[in-house]
């Protein structure tokens, strides 16, 4: 069945994040804001919870499930049209997997109903993808019959411009806070456009991995200021490449990515019969175990990096998959390294973006070898793609992790750079942040989309 939205929507196809009112045309129909839409969607999930006992109840793939919820994306919701809206939220069943669920309301501020549910995905891995007409209405797609452009993926080069918006807490002392700026490369061309800033501010250098970082100290009068940075940038995708650095510093454990005997005989029974085969064999092995065995669940300890956690939970989002591959990798003697960004979609020229995205590369045979695994978990077919490859839609903030600067937090070296870090005297804060890009139209942009097997 084919559903006509009036403004492009769906968790991998949203909208610009809208802060302020929609127009509607017809006055006698109260404006909509994403504030309204979000509490409608909690208010009938809530209502749903009080009828089932404590739960979500919903059927999918002939299972009963048992579902409570664990957000909603802001960054996704829409306003569809008059008293048309469009949310899209994650609930975890009791058994631990997360669904990523699509819902379709109508009314008015205050007495939104929800009209259709949708699963969309579980465990980050979706049943469809969103397409978008030249009308720029959206129709639903199944997976198998999606283009790469509809899974992630550009090739070649990619331009556009992107915006990193951070919005200040309340202080009630002095505070600083900690930015990544991402840099030229290779790969990524980056010119900082505008940078609109409550204060002054300086550009800190990371020695060790080569990150700059943006530095601010702040008053409680900056209290729900807002902190601006716009780039313009030009990917190229990465494919394997030569470096003239030595990797061996990139086989030493981090805080967080221990190299020990625990990961050195994990490592040893996944490999196994090549442990005579070449390195990118023997990386490829770790590769396809982690996407075999883990599972992408935001939930519990997720973000963190931690690689024991990823060993005992095999849950996560990319930077558990990510650090269990590079602990594992080193405890079998193979440098790795890891890098957070931002994953820009391929689907749409505009709009919001669903937080960070990190990834990881080894080396083997005189080159880096790129890797992504938490997305060919979530697009098996892309599997091959994703080992040696990382698309051009994508913008590399920093490099490492355990960061040391300074003048540095009083929590000591940084875990790794994608969100601010900041600290109103001593004590972590977590400002709320924003990414969003723009393709220019008048930009050409080579786009080489991956044939699929």
């Amino acid at each position: 069945m084919v559903f006509v939205l009036a403004t492009a929507m769906a968790c991998n196809s949203s909208t610009k994040k809208k802060e302020e009112e929609k127009t509607i045309a017809d006055n006698n129909i109260p404006k909509v804001v994403t504030a309204d839409i979000e509490f409608g969607i909690k208010a009938n999930i809530k209502k749903k919870v009080a009828e089932g006992d404590g739960y979500f109840n919903m059927t999918a793939e002939g299972k009963e499930l048992r579902l409570q919820l664990v957000r909603v994306h802001t960054e996704y919701l829409s306003n569809l049209g008059p008293q048309r809206h469009f949310a899209c939220v994650d609930l975890a069943d009791i058994n631990g997997d997360v669904y990523d669920v699509d819902f379709f309301l109508e009314g008015d501020p205050g007495s939104m109903t929800v009209t259709e549910t949708t699963l969309h995905k579980i465990n980050g891995k979706p049943f469809y993808a969103w397409k978008q007409r030249k009308d720029k209405t959206w129709y639903r797609m199944p997976v198998q019959d999606a283009t790469s452009d509809l899974l992630g993926v550009i090739e070649g080069e990619d331009k556009f411009e992107f915006q990193y918006e951070v919005t200040l807490p309340k202080m009630e002392a002095p505070a600083k806070i900690w930015i990544p700026v991402p840099q030229s490369d290779r790969f990524q061309t980056v010119e900082l456009l505008k940078i609109e800033a409550p204060a002054e501010y300086q550009i800190l250098e990371e020695k060790n991995n080569g990150n700059s970082i943006f530095y601010m100290e702040l008053s409680p009068e900056h209290s729900g200021k807002k902190l601006e940075l716009v780039y313009d940038v030009k990917r190229q995708e990465k494919k394997p490449y030569e470096e003239d650095s030595s990797p061996a510093k990139y086989l030493n454990p981090s805080i967080l990515m221990p190299v020990s005997d625990r990961f050195r005989l994990l490592a040893d029974s996944i490999i196994r019969l090549k442990n005579s085969e070449s390195a990118i064999m023997q990386a490829r092995a770790l590769y396809d175990y982690i996407i075999d065995n883990m599972k992408y669940i935001k939930a519990g300890k997720y973000g963190t990096g931690d690689a024991v956690y990823a060993c005992d939970a095999l849950t996560g989002n990319c930077t558990e998959f990510h650090s269990l591959f590079i602990s594992l990798a080193r405890s079998a003697g193979i440098p790795s390294r890891f890098a957070v960004g931002a994953s820009i979609p391929s689907d749409r020229d505009e709009g919001g973006i669903d937080g960070y995205h990190c990834w990881a590369e080894f080396y083997a045979e005189g080159k880096w070898w790129p890797v992504d695994i938490s997305e060919a978990n979530k697009y098996t077919a892309l599997a091959t793609y994703y080992f040696g490859r990382h698309p051009a839609n994508r913008i590399e903030f920093s490099r490492g992790r355990d960061l040391v600067i300074e003048p540095g937090p009083h929590t000591g070296p940084i875990n790794f750079l994608a969100y601010p870090v900041m600290e109103i005297g001593k004590t972590p804060a977590f400002p709320e942040t924003f990414f969003s890009f723009h393709r220019k139209p008048e930009q050409e942009v080579s786009e080489k989309l991956v044939t699929l097997p």
